[in-house]
């Protein structure tokens, strides 16, 4: 294949029935093959019989065939947005547009930083036409939120660490629209975070606490996101057990995904009003670590029974939820990598939303079109005594035997701040791949980024 391409559709009057087909991409919505017609190489996106097509199709297609091109040392290759937006004549031609850039540049993605074996080899995407360029950069700048999301979890954990994850987002923002305040663990003891103090007393490092301010239009209402960073979880004294934990590094998915929200949003210079909030810790085995059966006092008030170590990913955002409260945001949307049990309910491709039922339907149809795709879960009442515990408000976990991701989300809701609306985003089905497909690598994931953003932008208007 040449180092430059062309990539048309199958309606382009360029192509005609008697060019061979070749050189498909396996699972790509809408297959691909390469022709060579006068002397210019040919990419040629043929319409798929199968599959609905969507902006997530789109997506996906672009990243197939980034991931494709870059493989075959294509140096470049060039669209022109009609014959592009003409491919999909249901879609609105922006959206398309921004959408095939996005899963372009996240197809294009790879995390190489302890591979220098490999040189990293990108095809670069050219898209011409009048009026396209907005739409391009949106899906640029859509793209590197979510592709800073997937490094924060693909970094391993003693380089990430809760040290040195205040200091990597302070790089990132320097300079940006977006406030970025540490508390210490100085200042952790002086706010009464007890949960996060709890939960890091195990590990060498100190545990943050990472305030993310972004006041786009402080007229809007205050929308407060907090994610789980945990940057290491090996279930502290209720240890995990498994052949390989490295994935557990992941366990701070939630507050990679609210750090990409935040480059989106700033980056986009949405009208809005929002902060994050991230506790960072790491969950350790240690003779200064938690022990079953210990109780934790929070600043409201309630105290909770540690029944297991493993469950501590509630623990540090209960601090964040009653932070929230302090900062007295309108709407809270809380993420984390929290139970496996999501995953039995809805598998590896959605996450799950528990909370106000109106905000987890508006949370649904936004996750459908930008392709973070979430489903409403129950919070069932029944269940809530469940948390009971003879020694304090409640235990971190339920007595029953199953309903796992359920009852975590009773046990958040505890900590909610009566006058804020919220929703609990559990996405611990989705935090990574097993394999390479459309305009996912065989990696994290970064889901979230774009969730969140654009529900923040929709309770906004």
């Amino acid at each position: 294949m040449s180092n430059n391409v062309k990539i048309l559709f199958e309606k382009d009057s360029l192509i005609t029935g008697n060019q061979s087909v070749k050189d498909f991409v396996e699972n790509s919505p809408a297959g691909h093959c390469s022709v060579l017609l006068n002397e210019t190489h040919y990419v040629v996106v043929k319409e798929s019989k199968k599959a609905l097509i969507t902006l997530e199709n789109v997506r996906a297609t672009a990243g197939n065939l980034a991931r494709d091109l870059s493989t075959r040392k294509v140096t470049s290759a060039e669209v022109t947005a009609d014959v592009l937006t003409n491919g999909f004549p249901k879609l609105d031609k922006g959206e398309v547009l921004t959408a095939f850039v996005e899963g372009w540049q996240l197809g294009a993605y790879q995390f190489l930083k302890y591979k220098p074996s490999i040189t990293p080899f990108e095809t670069t995407l050219s898209v011409t036409g009048d009026e396209a360029q907005q739409f391009v950069e949106a899906g640029k700048i859509r793209a590197e939120a979510t592709a800073f999301s997937r490094d924060l979890m693909n970094e391993v954990s003693n380089v990430l660490n809760p040290e040195t994850f205040p200091e990597v987002l302070k790089q990132k923002f320097e300079g940006t629209d977006v406030q970025v305040n540490v508390l210490d663990k100085e200042q952790l003891e002086k706010l009464e975070m007890n949960g996060v103090l709890t939960v890091a007393r195990g590990s060498k490092y100190k545990p943050a606490f990472v305030e993310l301010v972004y006041k786009g239009d402080d007229s809007k209402p205050l929308v407060a996101l907090v994610g789980k960073g945990v940057t290491f979880d090996t279930g502290g004294i209720s240890l995990k057990s498994g052949k390989d934990l490295s994935d557990m590094r992941m366990d701070m998915g939630g507050a990679a995904a609210v750090s990409g929200a935040l480059t989106l949003l700033a980056k986009s210079k949405a009208k809005v009003n929002v902060v994050a909030l991230i506790p960072i810790v790491e969950n350790m085995p240690d003779n200064t670590s938690v022990l079953p059966g210990e109780v934790i006092h929070y600043k409201n008030g309630l105290t909770v029974q540690v029944g297991n170590t493993d469950a501590e990913g509630r623990l540090i955002l209960a601090d964040g939820l009653i932070r929230a409260g302090e900062w007295n945001a309108e709407y809270i949307v809380n993420i984390a990598t929290l139970t496996g049990a999501i995953m039995n309910a809805l598998g590896t491709e959605l996450g799950g939303v528990f909370g106000d039922e109106e905000l987890s339907s508006a949370i649904k149809k936004i996750g459908d079109v930008n392709g973070d795709f979430i489903w409403p879960m129950p919070l069932v009442d029944a269940y809530d005594s469940s948390l009971d515990s003879d020694y304090a408000d409640m235990n971190n976990i339920s007595s029953l035997s199953g309903a796992g991701s359920i009852t975590a989300g009773l046990f958040l809701r505890r900590f909610v701040p009566k006058e804020s609306k919220w929703l609990h985003v559990d996405m611990a089905g989705v935090m990574d791949k097993s394999k390479a497909s459309g305009y996912y690598a065989k990696s994290a994931t970064g889901y979230g980024a774009r969730l969140l953003a654009d529900f923040t932008t929709h309770v906004s208007k």
